[in-house]
């Protein structure tokens, strides 16, 4: 870790040199485009980011009408395979469906496509904004589900230093210290992040074992961004990013460990001929280990190790504003993606070695223009990608000997994907806006998803490296009224098809051997990751927000109808919904600021019933949750702090194995820290 971190300060610690001219940068992008309020949009502030219960930004973002991850618990616990990213409601799969973005750089590991979230505190972030449906082309692929963009804090919202303690429930430590400062003409920002416990024990009481203990974490980040002005119109943004997190899943050999170090320059220019030019690297290296606990969990045996996966994501964007006039806007510009990686694993009782991985890359280029005349907004734009998926392999041998038993090299392949999007808004009144939009999306599979079979528990499930891109079609509609400026509520209803959706389709029922996996115990499934012909989801969400005074009240809900469409293998999941997908969803907090720095919040979540499998027959309750926290200052410069997550220790049941094992969510966790800032 402290490798990483030396790297992240010195990439990023060379902001020009001081000059006295009065030039004022802002750290940020170009601003946002004109017709993307056309889209459905959350937006979370710096208020709601620094004043969570968890401070962790995967339970903030799930006040979002329509967010889910794939697992229910947080990143504490959960494996983070099982942590991608979706919205409205196209789950099912463990990859992020949505894009996610920090200051224009994609997040998703580039191996797995699932997300490091203890990598992002969101005390550090200025904002983050949501922008649900698919096609999001001026971004880059893989905005299937939709957007979610984090901005960094700047130092008019980091407010010199910050800093902060916390103990918690089963020995938990929370400490975050950050500072904004300014040199010259420029600034730099620098944030530190550690967070660890003991953590509980997931299994619930009753179906514990002699195997079955606490889980453990331990999560650390620092951040660095420099920004300095080159000319009165162009500024320079460096960035680095590092971090660890160590998790561990209850029993022994089951522990896991992620570092990763990601940087990037940004050049923006804000003159009349707006343009941006990005380019990135992110590094992650990645350890799990699995354990395979007998019917009594009473003993336990080390079924197979992912030792090392290491993987890389090089990329790098452009785009231009063409200067057309008041209330025009054409934006230009084309990004490139090169993803490599590769586990390395034992397996079966640690006899057999495991080697596979590969590389894909995406190049395209984007136009969309946007209108602005009176009350009217119309946008619309395309863009076309080209993919390639290459060097794929999977290799198998002996551990004692070396000797080799599977070699298989497979065929390179590529295509070309056009998508594209187009929305209108009308104001009839100041106080209404009717807005509509159709788009198209899609995404590449996984370099996981191409070519490494994996298990959990007595279930097995094989790899494809025949897996097509998915793709997205849909169109959504709504309204917002803003009856007080202090007051709105918007309706959206949506209507997806999620065509070659990726899935874990039971095929089989152990004991057996099957292709791919080689023997699955009796009780084990068998699964393999397959193209079925489509997700359709439908519905509609609900967001609302009201001040009065020092007070204010937010919240959404979501209603989603989702139905796999299948065929061939895949046809016992006809009309079935989609693995881990609910279909109602809630989420308000009402918050109390006062003049002096003293503020609370309560916050409800509301999750409906899911079912864990594919088949639809292991269903997971429906759960409500409270949070709280409440900060009131002592000094001019300290305050003391108090959160409570899960207050009534709702029962979260967050899986349910194919013995019939069932686990929970993070129970009630109550802290207390100590804040130094502004």
């Amino acid at each position: 870790m402290l490798r990483f971190i030396t790297l992240g300060l010195a990439f990023a610690a060379a902001p020009a040199a001081a000059q006295q001219d009065e030039i004022v940068v802002t750290g940020r992008g170009l601003t946002q485009g004109l017709g993307e309020d056309v889209y459905g949009t959350v937006v979370i502030g710096r208020e709601r980011l620094t004043g969570s219960a968890s401070n962790r930004l995967e339970e903030i973002l799930r006040e979002v009408p329509g967010f889910q991850l794939f697992r229910r618990s947080d990143a504490r616990t959960a494996n983070p395979t099982s942590q991608g990213a979706t919205l409205r409601a196209l789950g099912g799969n463990a990859s992020s469906r949505a894009l996610l973005i920090l200051d224009g750089v994609p997040q998703t590991d580039p191996f797995g496509g699932w997300v490091s979230w203890p990598a992002y505190d969101p005390r550090r972030l200025g904002s983050v904004r949501v922008v649900r449906g698919g096609g999001s082309g001026v971004y880059g692929p893989g905005a299937l589900a939709g957007t979610i963009e984090l901005i960094s804090a700047d130092p008019s919202e980091l407010r010199g230093a910050t800093a902060s303690a916390a103990y918690g429930s089963r020995d938990g430590i929370d400490a975050y210290a950050g500072a904004g400062l300014s040199f010259g003409r420029g600034f730099v920002s620098l944030s530190t992040s550690y967070a660890s416990g003991d953590g509980f024990v997931p299994v619930i009481q009753e179906q514990r074992g002699q195997v079955d203990r606490p889980s453990p974490y331990e999560q650390a980040s620092a951040s660095l961004r420099a920004v300095a002005p080159l000319s009165e119109s162009v500024e320079l943004q460096a960035s680095g990013l590092v971090f660890s997190d160590a998790r561990e899943r209850g029993t022994a050999f089951s522990d896991i460990n992620t570092q990763g170090a990601d940087a990037s320059l940004r050049l923006v220019g804000d003159a009349r001929w707006a343009w941006s030019a990005l380019a990135y690297v992110q590094a992650r290296d990645f350890y799990n280990s699995f354990a395979s606990v007998n019917a009594a969990r009473t003993t336990l045996v080390q079924a197979a190790e992912q030792f090392n996966v290491p993987s890389t994501g090089l990329g790098a964007r452009v785009e231009v504003r063409s200067p057309l006039g008041s209330g025009l806007e054409l934006r230009l510009g084309g990004d490139l993606r090169v993803v490599e990686g590769e586990t390395k694993e034992r397996f079966n009782a640690a006899t057999r070695r495991r080697l596979a991985g590969g590389r894909t890359a995406t190049l395209g280029a984007f136009a969309e223009g946007a209108l602005e005349k009176g009350p009217l907004t119309l946008t619309a734009g395309g863009r076309i990608d080209r993919w390639r998926i290459e060097d794929g392999f999977l290799e198998e041998r002996l551990f004692a000997n070396g000797a080799l038993l599977i070699d298989v090299r497979h065929p390179e392949r590529s295509g070309w994907e056009p998508t594209g999007r187009a929305g209108i808004a009308f104001r009839p009144s100041g106080a209404i806006t009717v807005r509509a939009a159709a788009y198209l999306g899609w995404r590449l599979p996984t370099l996981n998803e191409l070519y490494r079979p994996f298990r959990v528990g007595p279930d097995a499930t094989a790899a494809n490296p025949e897996l097509s891109p998915e793709r997205l079609r849909g169109f959504e509609a709504g309204v917002e009224y803003r009856p007080l400026s202090t007051g709105r509520i918007g309706i959206t209803l949506f209507d997806n098809r999620l065509e070659d959706s990726i899935a874990n389709v039971t095929l089989g029922r152990g004991p057996g051997l099957f292709p791919g996996v080689g023997f699955v115990a009796r009780g084990g499934e068998f699964r393999m990751r397959r193209n079925i012909d489509a997700i359709e989801a439908r519905g509609a969400e609900v967001d609302a927000a009201l001040q009065f005074g020092s007070w204010s009240l937010s919240g959404g809900y979501s209603f989603a109808d989702a139905e796999v469409r299948a065929s061939g293998p895949a046809l016992p999941l006809r009309g079935l919904r989609p693995a881990q997908t609910p279909r109602h969803s809630f989420a308000s907090t009402l918050s109390w600021r006062a003049v002096a720095r003293a503020r609370a919040s309560v916050t409800a979540r509301y999750t409906g019933d899911q079912f864990e499998d594919d088949l639809n027959e292991q269903i997971l309750p429906d759960a409500l949750t409270f949070d709280a926290a409440a900060s009131f200052p002592l000094t001019r410069s300290f305050s003391l702090e108090a959160r409570a997550e899960n207050i009534t220790d709702e029962r979260v049941v967050a899986g349910i194995s194919g013995a019939g094992i069932i686990e929970r969510a993070t129970p009630r966790t109550l802290w207390i820290a100590l804040r130094y800032g502004r």
